[in-house]
């Protein structure tokens, strides 16, 4: 008897949680390098490009749909707003994932939808196994 692997009768599967830490977590950082933060913050800013909000309420929808995690604004004041990024808990708390594709994604869609220049700068909070991510303007 011949054992055919799951999608061979040709069904599409949603990529695995193991697949993704995968790419991001191990094959991402060895090829970019020491410019893995510059490059994926970059990255973050065009995809803000390519898949622009009206709203920065709607990045909360964006981070699910994309896998990224639950987004949530936890202050916001004249010139920053701090959101709470819970994804996998296990790799904030590790330290080892980059978090600038989703840095540079609330700073793109700031600037695009405010017209002014914007920055986003992640911190992991490994005790709590979250993100913070500061969204500063000018």
């Amino acid at each position: 008897m011949e054992s055919k692997p799951e999608n061979a009768g040709g069904e599409s599967r949603m990529p695995t949680k193991f697949g993704y830490a995968l790419f991001r977590d191990y094959i991402l950082p060895s090829v970019l390098g020491r410019h893995e933060e510059e490059i994926l913050y970059w990255a973050g800013k065009e995809l803000a490009s390519e898949f622009p909000l009206f709203d920065m309420d709607e990045a909360a929808g964006f981070f699910l749909e994309a896998g990224w995690g639950t987004l949530t604004r936890e202050s916001a004041g004249k010139r920053e707003m701090i959101y709470v990024l819970e994804t996998e808990a296990e790799q904030a708390k590790k330290g080892r994932r980059c978090y600038s594709v989703e840095a540079g994604f609330l700073a793109g869609q700031y600037q695009k939808i405010h017209n002014r220049v914007a920055e986003c700068r992640p911190e992991a909070d490994r005790r709590q196994g979250i993100v913070k991510l500061t969204l500063a303007w000018e």
